[in-house]
């Protein structure tokens, strides 16, 4: 697993390059005011060690002061993730981030670009995302909202009370499940799938009304999943993928200077992301278990874990389910031109077809 993760982030590149694309100043100027809702939560990596460092302080420093980002989170808004659509397209946000499972309510094909099963591995993962970005964007371009940029969070894996082998253990058991292709998953595995908002997992874990629960490897860890489950698995089911988009007309209008020194950051932050899930992965995975010399991103669990390696039945499971049950529930919701989609798209990235 730790090999897979460091070849990945060597296959993605991901050296931040993104920066000098960007305009080195702004002209004197008038001040412009952006307002981006990003991360769930204020202490999650992924605003503190990227949004606030590239999109509220680079933003400011790379412009004199002319762009100010007033930053903050899904919790400190009071938003649950699904409003955001709505949120860009009305004008209240300019930029705002989610993942691709929540705004898929509005636009069904979003949860193609991350289904269960769909991507072992997080370079693929990438691949898919960059393949299907301007195809997402036809439709979520009717809301008035576009996708700048699709990331990741660590790798979703699934963390259980007692003890497990392989995936086929899991038959039976209640598990935490979010999005409709992890509760197709998680279905034909056998086991029972429940949904739960987020930040009631701890409790629901710890009372057994759920046996397992999914999420990535260091959210799990950044919630303090490890003092209430004992194993955890390596197997990468899902990415919880999620993007960041603009209002369309606001990013229009914008001087095409300052848009310009926007859309750099953006692709900086793009690449920060995908690098901080591949490394978020392993390093969740390593606090969870209690490796301290190989945790430095997370918090080190006083509970230390067991690693649940993938076995290679677990990875054959989890192809056939992608193509029996997974891919065939999502065109069942999303229609038949997500199939054609799905086939002209994302097979030829991902080796899977839908009918075959």
């Amino acid at each position: 697993m730790k090999r897979m993760l460091l070849g990945a982030v060597a296959a993605l590149g991901l050296i931040g390059t993104a920066a000098a694309q960007a305009p080195a100043a702004l002209p004197p100027g008038p001040k412009v005011n952006v307002v981006a809702v990003t991360q769930p939560l204020p202490t999650q990596p992924q605003f503190t060690r990227v949004d606030v460092p590239v999109l509220r302080e680079g933003l400011a420093q790379r412009s004199g002061g002319r762009i100010e980002v007033q930053l903050s989170t899904h919790a400190e808004r009071n938003l649950s993730g699904t409003e955001l659509v709505r949120l860009v397209r009305s004008g209240q946000a300019d930029i705002a981030a989610a993942t691709l499972t929540t705004l898929s309510g509005d636009v069904p094909i979003l949860d193609g670009v991350d289904l269960a099963g769909l991507a072992p591995d997080i370079a693929l993962a990438k691949r898919i995302a960059e393949a299907m970005l301007p195809v997402v964007n036809r439709d979520l371009e009717r809301f008035g909202a576009r996708l700048m940029v699709i990331y990741p969070f660590p790798a979703q894996v699934v963390f259980c009370r007692a003890g497990f082998t392989s995936l086929a253990d899991l038959r039976g058991r209640k598990v935490r499940t979010f999005g409709n292709s992890l509760v197709d998953f998680f279905t034909a595995l056998g086991a029972q799938p429940v949904s739960i908002g987020f930040p009631e997992v701890y409790s629901a874990l710890e009372r057994g009304v759920v046996d397992c629960a999914i999420t990535g490897t260091g959210s799990g860890v950044a919630a303090r999943w490890p003092e209430v489950t004992t194993h955890v698995s390596n197997l990468p089911v899902s990415w919880a993928l999620a993007g960041y988009m603009v209002n369309v007309a606001w990013w229009n209008r914008l001087d095409p200077q300052v848009r310009a020194m926007i859309e750099g950051a953006l692709r900086e932050v793009n690449e920060k992301q995908w690098e901080l899930g591949a490394a978020a992965t392993r390093d969740g995975l390593d606090c969870a278990i209690g490796n301290a010399a190989a945790c430095h991103i997370h918090t080190l669990s006083t509970r230390p874990m067991t690693e649940v390696p993938a076995t290679p039945a677990d990875q054959a499971a989890l192809r056939e389910i992608l193509e029996k049950t997974v891919l065939p529930g999502f065109v069942r919701r999303c229609g038949a031109r997500c199939g054609e989609v799905f086939n002209q798209v994302i097979a030829p990235v991902a080796g899977v077809r839908f009918g075959g």
